[in-house]
């Protein structure tokens, strides 16, 4: 094994800046999938859950659905939230039972909310509830793929070593080009955050500035 003094961060930024990394690419057409941007995960000032790596997320990820519905091309959110008993979060739930553990995000809580900086259109956007790490986990999210003939997935949301992870290894496995845009990530501590986005970028995912998928998406207007 490879050792190395080196942040995670100025690995990742060497693996970035790497002339010859080679990518997936865009491909033809592409699902912007959301994942878990909710209160839990997105308000700092109230949940000690919650995270922030680029304070404009929110705002590019706003900018991306936008420009996927101008395209009528799908855009996806998940949530997660459970029952009382916490029966349905499985195993996952039963490392802790703290008021901050993630069974305990319940249905109709503040914590199950969307952030309201989220511009979500509730009649053009598909929204999906979901138990576990990937947003392909028994969902419908793979049907939806299928019907609109995409092959590429966008990802967007929170954790970056959690569920931006699963989900971006269940893409690459199902055979999609998958697209991570840098800024619309995050994760509760940057050696975590930084460490996964080297990991997708050597393996799963084209790790790319939000600005590169705007542009690709304008060119196809």
């Amino acid at each position: 094994m490879e050792t190395s003094t080196k942040t995670a961060r100025e690995i990742y930024q060497e693996v970035k800046n790497n002339p010859a990394r080679k990518r997936f690419g865009f491909g033809n057409k592409a699902v912007l999938v959301n994942i878990d941007p909710q209160k839990a995960y997105t308000r700092t000032d109230l949940f000690a859950t919650a995270y922030e790596t680029d304070p404009r997320q929110l705002e590019y990820i706003n900018l991306l659905a936008a420009g996927f519905r101008a395209l009528r091309w799908p855009v996806v959110w998940t949530h997660v939230a459970y029952m009382a008993s916490g029966e349905d979060a499985g195993i996952w739930g039963t490392r802790t039972d703290t008021p901050d553990s993630l069974q305990n995000i319940k249905f109709g809580s503040e914590r199950s909310e969307f952030d309201e900086r989220l511009h979500i259109d509730r009649v053009q956007d598909v929204i999906y509830l979901k138990k576990m790490p990937s947003a392909f986990f028994e969902t419908q999210l793979q049907s939806l793929l299928v019907w609109h003939r995409v092959d590429t997935v966008i990802l967007t949301g929170g954790s970056t070593s959690g569920c931006i992870r699963a989900t971006a290894v269940d893409s690459l496995s199902r055979g999609y080009r998958t697209i991570v845009p840098e800024e619309c990530v995050a994760d509760k501590h940057e050696s975590y955050h930084f460490a996964n986005l080297t990991d997708l970028a050597l393996k799963y995912a084209d790790v790319v500035p939000v600005r590169e998928v705007s542009e690709w998406l304008e060119r196809q207007a």
